[in-house]
C-alpha cells in the first residue's frame, strides 16, 4: 500500500477496546501508517487480552499508550487528544459505547475521548442482541446527537457462532470511512462530481462484441482523488474488474447508448464532470440474436458498422439549456497528433479541459498503472503532467478542476 496524500501526516488517535476483532484493528493500524498518518494507539485493560502494545508499536512504529499514568507523554490525554485529527475507536464495544455515552472517564480511551477537539469515529463490535439491546441503541442516539460517527457495524457471523448484525467492518472500509472524515472540509466538500469510467461493449451476437483495452483504472482513481477532495461521486462505469471507491455511488453499464444516457441524467445537477471511459466509437449495423457460425454465409467476414452516440456531444447539448454540469474535462486517447486532435476536440465539444495522452507512450494509457497526460483548456495547455501513477494524475485534474469551479483560475 502506498501513501495516501490525504492521509499523509495526519496524526490518528486509535483507541482498541476488549474485542476478538482487536485483530482487525492491527491491521487498520498498519494501513493508517503506510498510507502516512501518524497513529497513536491506545489499548484498554480488555483489548490487552487478545492483543499486546508491542504489536501495534511494531505495526505503527509509535509507541502504544495503555493507563493514564503514562510518563512518555506529558498528561496523555490532553496531549493525545487535541493532537489529533481524527479518533478512532476500534472495536468499539457495548460497554465503551455506554461509557462514553455518559461521559465516564475512567481510563486513558475514554478520558481522551472527552478531551478530543476532532472528529470521533466508532466501528462497533458485539454479539448482535447486544447491538440489538434498547440500552445499546439509547447510547448510540445520544452518541450520534453529540456528532459523534460510525462505521457499521457489518452483518455477517460473529465468535458467538451465530449470525447478525455486530461485526467491526472490515479494515479496508473502515479506511474509506476515514478517508470520508477527512474530507469534508475538502475543496470539492458539498460538491456534485459525475465520472464515467471504462470501455463500452457494443454487442455483434449474444457471445460476441466490439470493445477495447480499457481497464477504468484512470477513471476509478479520478473518483478516488474526488473522493478525497470532499465531493459525492457518482461512478458510471462500463464492464471492470476494479473496485469501485468506497463512498462512490455506482451505475454500471454495457453500450454506449446506456452509458450516455446514465451520464446525461447523473450529470443534471452535477458541478463537474469527468469523461473518462474509453466509449466504443462504433457498433454493428446489425446484430444477431444467436451466436453467428463460420458457416453462416449470410454474415461471411464483413461486418458493417454504425457510429455510435456521441456522449460529450449530448453533454454539451444539455448543458447550454440547463448549465449543467458546470465544469466538463473529458478526455483524448491518441495515436499520432494528439495535440491537435486533442485540441480540436475541446474547442468542438464545448470542454473547459481535456487531458490528452498518447497511448502509444510507454508507461501511458491503458492496461497499466501509470500514465502522462497534457492537460488543455480554451487558453491553451493547463500542465504538462509528466509520467506518474495514475492516482498522482488523478489528483492533479482534480485540482484543477476545483480550482475552475471555486473561482480560483
Amino acid at each position: 500500500m502506498s501513501k495516501i496524500r490525504l492521509l499523509d501526516g495526519k496524526r490518528v488517535v486509535l483507541g482498541v477496546t476488549g474485542s476478538i476483532a482487536c485483530y482487525k484493528a492491527v491491521d487498520l493500524a498498519s494501513k493508517l501508517t503506510q498510507a502516512g498518518a501518524l497513529v497513536d494507539v491506545i489499548l484498554t485493560d480488555g483489548a490487552q487480552q487478545f492483543v499486546t502494545p508491542l504489536t501495534f508499536r511494531s505495526v505503527t512504529g509509535r509507541p502504544s499508550f495503555t493507563d493514564m499514568w503514562s510518563r512518555e507523554v506529558h498528561v496523555p490525554h490532553v496531549s493525545l487528544g487535541e493532537a489529533a485529527d481524527l479518533f478512532v475507536v476500534a472495536p468499539a464495544t457495548a460497554h465503551t459505547l455506554a461509557k462514553m455515552a455518559h461521559g465516564l472517564a475512567d481510563n486513558l480511551l475514554t478520558v481522551t475521548a472527552l478531551a478530543a477537539r476532532c472528529p470521533i469515529l466508532l466501528a462497533p463490535a458485539m454479539d448482535g442482541g447486544m447491538f440489538d439491546h434498547p440500552a445499546t441503541q439509547a447510547n448510540i442516539a445520544t452518541l450520534r446527537k453529540r456528532g459523534v460517527l460510525f462505521a457499521g457495524p457489518a452483518e455477517g457471523r460473529m465468535a458467538s457462532g451465530l449470525t447478525g448484525l455486530g461485526r467491526m467492518v472490515e479494515p479496508a472500509d473502515l479506511l474509506g470511512h476515514i478517508r470520508q472524515v477527512l474530507a469534508k472540509s475538502g475543496p470539492l466538500a458539498g460538491r456534485k462530481v459525475v465520472v464515467s469510467t471504462g470501455p463500452t461493449r457494443e454487442p455483434m451476437d449474444p457471445v460476441r462484441f466490439i470493445s477495447n483495452r480499457s481497464t477504468g483504472k484512470q477513471g476509478l482513481a479520478v473518483a478516488q482523488a474526488a473522493l478525497d477532495a470532499g465531493a459525492d461521486v457518482t461512478v458510471v462505469h462500463g464492464p471492470i474488474s476494479e473496485p469501485i471507491p468506497f463512498g462512490a455511488t455506482a451505475v454500471a453499464v454495457q453500450t454506449t447508448d446506456e452509458m450516455g444516457n446514465a451520464v446525461l441524467e447523473a450529470a443534471q445537477s452535477a458541478d463537474a464532470l469527468f469523461m473518462v471511459a474509453a466509449v466504443a466509437d462504433f457498433r454493428p449495423n446489425t446484430q444477431s440474436d444467436k451466436k453467428i457460425k463460420k458457416t453462416d454465409e449470410q454474415w461471411g467476414l464483413a461486418i458493417g458498422l454504425e457510429v455510435t452516440l456521441d456522449i460529450l456531444t449530448a453533454v454539451k447539448a444539455q448543458r447550454d439549456k440547463s448549465g449543467f454540469p458546470r465544469v466538463v474535462l473529458g478526455f483524448a486517447a491518441e495515436t499520432h497528433n494528439a495535440f491537435e486532435y486533442g485540441r480540436d476536440k475541446l474547442l468542438r465539444k464545448g470542454l473547459n479541459f481535456i487531458a490528452v495522452n498518447d497511448v502509444m507512450d510507454q508507461g501511458a494509457g491503458f492496461e497499466v498503472d501509470t500514465n502522462k497526460v497534457l492537460l488543455l483548456s480554451s487558453a491553451g495547455v493547463v500542465e504538462e503532467i509528466p509520467l506518474q501513477s495514475k492516482t498522482a494524475v488523478a489528483e492533479r485534474l482534480v485540482h484543477h478542476v476545483a480550482k475552475s469551479l471555486n473561482g480560483e483560475r
